[in-house]
């Protein structure tokens, strides 16, 4: 696929996944087009070899694997990512009505970057529980679209140290205002918008919810030559969409492997995050046997591929001066010696192959001595399974923020070293 359809792709994926959950319905939609058949995993799987499947949990998790050869023989080339983005969610008993306007309740998802959500135009999305009137729990995704919400900063006049020595209290600095007070719930609203979104739906009012904030302005290409992708929730639906993208188009002949965990940004621990159960309880049932699933997990690796800090012109000084990534200079590995992030030099050896018979640029990411490091589903997803494991991504700025920053020539290289990932000869897996 040519660099210039992927981008757009990707585009289109941002736009279309406002959350987890839209962004496993979006992805689970490309996999049933190009042949991948859903399971379930309370179902009895017969797997076949050729055949390509998918599964989900809690509708923001996926797993997708084909078997083309032998997993025993060949091992299994697994891609991870994770599909969560720090943001502001909505409390179940949000309505707050101040000074005449109807304002919503809101808690912090992750480690958000507080700032930039102000003076935005909010949408609102996620899922609904409802009971029907045939008396069925029944779940729907929802997505308001347009702008319904907004943050507004307080005026430099009455904040004159807004500048200099600004703080944001998340409890009391954050509820966007949605109305003048009319007098609505915030629940009716929900509701109309489920039958407006679903005009068969015997909803009659609205059980729970899963609802989020996002920035309605659409992820675009930026810079004199389009040299860069600016958009929200580029860490981490970027390695999501390429990750997805490398298997489909990827046809080869060795099995490979799509995990998308939801939590990470809040430490993943949940059935569905990378502490969890999902990819082991799969790649069992794949193996079939206990013996077998030791043998498989012996013989693959996994490439968590989560975005790493590019070096900000404006604080190089954050960085060691030696391992600072740059944008659309490629794929970066990350290392840490205290196992924030999984790479080894095994792994890291297998992907400086791939990429040099490729002739992909890559770099690596150390943090600083002296500063905190972050983590990814590696080091978990390592644990938990107990394949090896290698941590990379692209380089990208204002991770964290309502809008982030990446290269668009780093689209193409790391779709280019995934795909060569998932052809991988066994006999460069080390043994």
């Amino acid at each position: 696929m040519p660099n210039t359809d992927v981008i757009a792709g990707l585009l289109d994926f941002l736009r279309r996944s406002p959350t987890p959950f839209h962004a496993v319905a979006n992805m689970a939609c490309e996999l049933e087009k190009n042949g991948f058949q859903r399971l379930r995993e309370a179902d009895r799987w017969d797997l076949r070899p050729g055949e390509r499947y998918y599964t989900e949990r809690n509708g923001s998790s996926m797993v997708a694997f084909g078997l083309p050869g032998d997993p025993v023989t060949d091992g299994i080339r697994m891609i991870g990512a994770h599909t969560d983005s720090p943001c502001l969610k909505i409390k179940p008993e949000p309505d707050i009505t101040a000074h005449g306007y109807l304002q919503l309740g809101v808690e912090v998802y992750g480690g958000a970057l507080l700032n930039p959500w102000f003076d935005r135009d909010l949408s609102i999305a996620g899922r609904l529980t409802y009971v029907d009137r045939n008396g069925a729990l029944t779940h729907a995704l929802i997505d308001f679209e347009r702008p319904v919400a907004v943050i507004p900063s307080l005026a430099i006049h009455l904040d004159r140290e807004a500048n200099t020595s600004r703080a944001v209290n998340a409890q009391n600095d954050l509820p966007p205002i949605v109305a003048v007070d009319n007098a609505q719930s915030f629940r009716s609203w929900l509701l109309e918008r489920l039958k407006a979104q679903y005009p068969d739906t015997t909803a009659d009012e609205v059980s729970d919810y899963e609802l989020c904030l996002y920035d309605t302005q659409p992820a675009a290409r930026v810079g004199m030559d389009d040299e860069f992708i600016a958009g929200a929730r580029l860490d981490n639906l970027v390695s999501c969409y390429i990750g997805l993208r490398s298997l489909l188009d990827e046809s080869g002949d060795r099995p490979g492997l799509l995990i998308c965990n939801d939590h990470e940004e809040v430490g993943s621990v949940s059935s569905i995050g990378a502490q969890g159960t999902f990819l082991k309880s799969i790649v069992e049932r794949i193996a079939g046997s206990r013996e077998t699933f030791t043998r498989v997990v012996d013989r693959s690796m996994l490439i968590s591929a989560d975005n790493a800090h590019g070096v900000h012109p404006n604080f190089a000084d954050r960085h060691d001066k030696n391992h600072g990534p740059l944008l659309n200079g490629g794929p970066v590995i990350k290392i840490n010696a205290n196992q924030r992030y999984a790479s080894n030099s095994e792994t890291s050896g297998v992907f400086r192959h791939v990429c040099k018979q490729l002739d992909i640029p890559l770099q690596t990411f150390v943090i600083r001595s002296d500063m905190a490091c972050g983590s990814t589903i590696g080091p978990l997803t390592a644990s938990e399974v107990g394949v090896r494991t290698l941590d990379i991504g692209i380089p990208q700025f204002a991770m964290h923020s309502v809008r982030e920053l990446c290269g668009t020539a780093d689209i193409g290289h790391l779709y280019r070293a995934l795909r060569g990932f998932l052809r991988t000869p066994v006999s460069l897996i080390p043994a």
